[in-house]
């Protein structure tokens, strides 16, 4: 059997878990200036002269309001001088004002008005009659459409080259932030993995995991749990499974703490693995460890795509996207958003920095037999790579039980 897997219960596990929320350092308000702040400096340089955020979590990023996308426009001005303006419902401005962490400019529009009119009068009213905008990537296309309407003496840019070049390198307090939320979610990994018992549906343990993360003080969590050959399916399958002694087990979840979230999938069998689910699992971790060892500052995000991947074809497996092997990217950016810039993928020349954060997810799927897929998030430090969380152990004992 393998080690840590079985030999509990939903029931005793949730009474185990306690609150893992003591000593949470939210991001600070001179921390939300000082992205301002670049933010600034970057629409200097490329000619810009106001970055619109909508309703996302780039403006979480900059602002710290973090609200929820409806039909209204509600959102933010940053121009390349002077004050940021916040947008919103006349009626919410009350509401506004409380999610507010700095600034006081607030410019309101009626319900029966065009609110990106207003957007334009507020970019006017700092001084710019015409030029650039760089819109935020999440702004819904009404919105832009609505934009190059009213402001046609403005034209609108694709605003990555802003929100990206901020949001991609953590400071310590947001890796500070992930590395609480992956704690959390481990902690959740392994008391689900003693939960299961032949039977259990997905069904159950995808509650598990809500509830486990919950108990340890979660307010928003995310899970996914698949079982035998449906473990093949990077994000799953349509129908629910049954757990049968010698399934392959996949479980992917994540949580958010301060905004910031975690993303950790671990892949075992609950049994005794076969010489088969041996294998793949020891190549699958052989090619994450290879992704990590690609990721150096200075080297391209390709890299790690590189890495992985060559270990995967030179196994026969691939090539390319092809299956059995890997058919998608080795891995994602990670932060507010659970898939950001950067991403670890082939043609991706952005160098690798210091305070990117990134997971290496190198999956194998044999599509009629099962899959393989162990994920983990790295970040780039001063001295190189670091793991937010220690890969699986090995295939006998995954959770390092007897390590």
């Amino acid at each position: 059997m393998t080690i840590g897997v079985g030999g509990s219960s939903f029931e005793a596990e949730l009474a185990k878990l306690k609150p893992m929320t003591d000593g949470i350092e939210p991001i600070a308000v001179k921390e939300f200036k000082e992205r301002v702040a670049k933010a600034q400096k970057l629409l200097r340089e490329q000619g810009l002269q106001a970055l619109y955020l909508d309703t996302s979590t780039s403006l979480a990023y900059f602002t710290g309001m973090q609200l929820n996308l409806t039909e209204r426009l509600h959102g933010a001005i940053i121009p390349v001088e002077g004050e940021i303006a916040y947008l919103s419902p006349t009626f919410e401005e009350p509401k506004t004002r409380e999610y507010m962490k700095f600034g006081d400019d607030v410019r309101c529009w009626e319900e029966h008005e065009d609110p990106t009119e207003l957007v334009i009068e507020t970019i006017r009213s700092m001084g710019y009659e015409s030029g650039q905008v760089a819109l935020d990537p999440h702004t819904p296309f009404y919105i832009v459409d609505g934009l190059r309407k009213a402001g046609n003496r403005f034209s609108f840019t694709h605003g990555n080259a802003v929100t990206a070049a901020c949001r991609q390198l953590k400071s310590a307090a947001e890796i500070a932030l992930i590395q609480r939320a992956m704690d959390i979610t481990m902690e959740v990994h392994r008391a689900a993995a003693r939960t299961l018992q032949v039977g259990v549906t997905t069904a159950q343990v995808k509650m598990f995991l809500d509830q486990a993360h919950r108990k340890l003080g979660m307010t928003w969590t995310s899970g996914a749990a698949q079982f035998g050959e449906a473990t093949a399916y990077p994000h799953g399958v349509p129908y629910e499974q049954t757990l049968a002694d010698g399934d392959m087990v996949l479980i992917d979840m994540g949580t958010k703490v301060g905004g910031y979230r975690s993303d950790i999938t671990r892949t075992y069998v609950f049994g005794e693995p076969t010489e088969r689910q041996r294998e793949i699992w020891n190549l699958e971790k052989k090619a994450q460890l290879a992704g990590f060892a690609a990721a150096r500052l200075g080297a391209p995000c390709e890299n790690v795509d590189f890495g992985a991947r060559g270990v995967i074809e030179a196994a026969g497996f691939g090539p390319g996207y092809k299956v059995p092997g890997l058919p998608h990217r080795t891995g994602h950016g990670l932060g507010l958003d659970v898939h950001e810039e950067s991403f670890m993928v082939k043609g991706n020349k952005t160098p690798l920095q210091t305070g990117m954060c990134f997971s290496i997810e190198p999956m194998m799927c044999i599509y009629g037999e099962f899959g393989v897929r162990l994920e983990d998030i790295a970040y780039m430090a001063e001295d190189g790579a670091h793991w937010f969380t220690q890969p699986a152990h090995t295939v006998d004992d995954p959770f390092r039980y007897e390590a």
